[in-house]
């Protein structure tokens, strides 16, 4: 049996794959990786499907040890990483020979980074998905994130050379596009003039749940409690603070407090990547300015992933 160690975990870590659908009726969101374009090219570099269960980590990678050869990559944003104290570059494929050290340092200019490691990691299948679910103690490694000298077994591999993305993901400006909410009618025109006319911060209160923004305060007529209905990755809520919350990828799925909009979905690695103290400003769109946005954001991810090149022979 193959397996990876957690030598020493980074914040947040967790094992994600593309995430648990059709739960949403039993109280479980999605789950799944933060920034997935990110996530789908790690898993990709090392020659895995797109859906294999990967290492997600936040600000801070770790280090991890293999008891067998594996081609190992790191994404998410510009990471330090070294393999036995040896620099190597994130955004390619790179081999980790036992009784190697993978160090992962800072991600620099996002939050989320991500460690995909050839054959992808076999946990437990829990309701249709390997991804980590803190909020119910669900899927991953025994439903939490992961600690120090955990080990997790490693699939089997598929043939592949070692691989480079010759053109990493930046998260370049502040502006972050949103649809109109299911409440967005609860908000009149003076605050809708001061959410999409001023700058937000991201806040340190920040996770897998949930980002709070600070900034201007909004104020929605009739008051900030509503009766609950569904949610979605991306709902941004606007709670009694009158400071809007946006709602990520292991949301609760239900809420109380009305949304003023929903960020589009081509924009939440984005907004997600976005770091603490960062200002981001929103900008309405229509749901088919969105979905046009959607499609052709796939559709250039797809592209990059069918564009990925072999890495040249060392000398």
């Amino acid at each position: 049996m193959n397996v990876i160690q957690i030598k020493n975990p980074g914040p947040m870590m967790t094992i994600q794959d593309l995430g648990r659908s059709g739960m949403l009726h039993a109280g479980v969101s999605r789950s799944g990786p933060m920034d997935a374009p990110s996530f789908r090219l790690a898993n990709a570099l090392v020659g895995n499907p797109q859906e294999s269960a990967a290492i997600e980590f936040a600000m801070l990678g770790g280090s991890f040890a293999a008891s067998a050869p594996v081609r190992v990559a790191v994404t998410g944003g510009a990471v330090e990483v070294k393999i036995d104290n040896v620099p190597v570059a994130p955004w390619e494929s790179h081999w980790l020979m036992p009784g190697a050290i993978l160090s992962i340092g800072v991600v620099k200019g996002a939050v989320w980074g991500y460690l995909a490691i050839s054959g992808g990691l076999e946990v437990p299948v829990t309701l249709g998905s390997r991804s980590t679910h803190i909020r119910t103690g669900l899927g991953g490694l025994e439903g939490r994130c992961l600690q120090k000298d955990d080990i997790i077994e490693i699939g089997e591999a598929f043939s592949s050379p070692l691989m480079v993305q010759s053109q990493p993901r930046i998260f370049n400006g502040d502006v972050i596009r949103i649809v109109p909410g299911p409440q967005a009618d609860y908000f009149d025109d003076a605050n809708w003039q001061i959410f999409l006319g001023q700058s937000y911060r991201v806040s340190a209160k920040r996770d897998r749940m949930a980002q709070a923004l600070e900034g201007p305060q909004l104020s929605a007529a009739g008051g900030h409690d509503i009766v609950s209905d569904g949610t979605v990755f991306g709902s941004i809520q606007v709670p009694g603070s009158g400071l809007p919350l946006v709602l990520m990828a292991e949301r609760q799925t239900t809420g109380g407090y009305p949304k003023i909009a929903t960020i589009a979905t081509v924009d939440l690695p984005k907004f997600a990547q976005t770091p603490t103290g960062a200002p981001v400003r929103f900008v309405s769109i229509s749901p088919q300015e969105a979905e046009d946005l959607l499609i052709a954001e796939r559709q250039a991810s797809k592209a990059s992933l069918a564009s990925l090149s072999k890495k040249p022979d060392p000398a």
